[in-house]
């Protein structure tokens, strides 16, 4: 069995591959209703609200996609941690970590498989998820302009691939799943707490996180983010990179 294949069995006949995709596709359904019909879940609930009013204004179409954005760059952002640290950990069951590098000619040629693959399937469940907004929000909310929707999709993959990448780092400088998943994600917080500052941030890779947003409220405009997807690309590279000499390290 080549380890491609066993890669893509791995997603397929575990829950992993299941959570990735359930949880944004939830989010793509979620997210248009959600901006659509908020108002008048809090006029059910006002009796229990004490005399308090809460007045919102009028759902365009744009808070449809902004809804699916914010839930899939956070829970969405966890879920894509764990699934990918769970097949980039290449030495969390040390014995099965053993067993593979004793059988391949390269470390490469191990960690190359779990990297394409796991970012595959990310990318798929959050285009799918995306997708899933884009249409509610049509038939909800209102048209959207497809290229500015598109370009955000895209945005938001590059993204996807620097945090694939930033957990394969994680992986092979530290130990087991959890210790991956908690330096994975630290990193990530440490993003959006740097580019509090604009002139920073307009550079990071975080920026993309919020593509999907902005392009189609009209808030940016493409050009805008051509900065930070360099920035990204060539981080992600890096990162890779990274993760390349740490599995190499482990075989000294």
């Amino acid at each position: 069995m080549s380890l491609w294949r066993l890669e893509l069995l791995r997603l397929t006949r575990t829950r992993r591959g299941l959570a990735l995709f359930a949880v944004y596709l939830l989010f793509g359904f979620l997210g248009p209703l959600t901006a659509r019909y908020l108002s008048d879940l809090l006029e059910l609930a006002g009796d229990d609200l004490e005399g308090a009013t809460i007045e919102l204004p009028e759902p365009v179409p744009h808070d449809g996609m902004a809804q699916y954005a914010a839930n899939a760059m956070q829970v969405g952002l966890v879920v894509t941690v764990v699934v990918a640290a769970g097949a980039l950990a290449l030495d969390a069951t040390p014995e099965m970590g053993a067993f593979l590098r004793t059988r391949v000619r390269s470390v490469w040629r191990l960690l190359l498989p779990r990297l394409v693959v796991s970012f595959g399937a990310v990318s798929l469940a959050f285009t799918l998820g995306a997708l899933a907004a884009w249409y509610e929000t049509w038939a909800l909310l209102g048209a959207l302009p497809a290229g500015d929707v598109i370009a955000g999709i895209a945005l938001g993959i590059v993204f996807l691939a620097y945090v694939v990448a930033t957990t394969a780092a994680a992986a092979q400088w530290t130990k087991g799943v959890l210790a991956t998943v908690m330096v994975a994600l630290l990193s990530l917080l440490v993003l959006p707490v740097v580019g509090a500052v604009d002139v920073v941030g307009q550079w990071l890779p975080s920026a993309l996180a919020t593509a999907l947003v902005e392009l189609p409220s009209g808030k940016r405009e493409l050009g805008d983010y051509v900065r930070p997807a360099v920035v990204t690309v060539i981080t992600t590279a890096g990162l890779i990179y990274v993760a390349l000499i740490g599995a190499r390290r482990r075989e000294l």
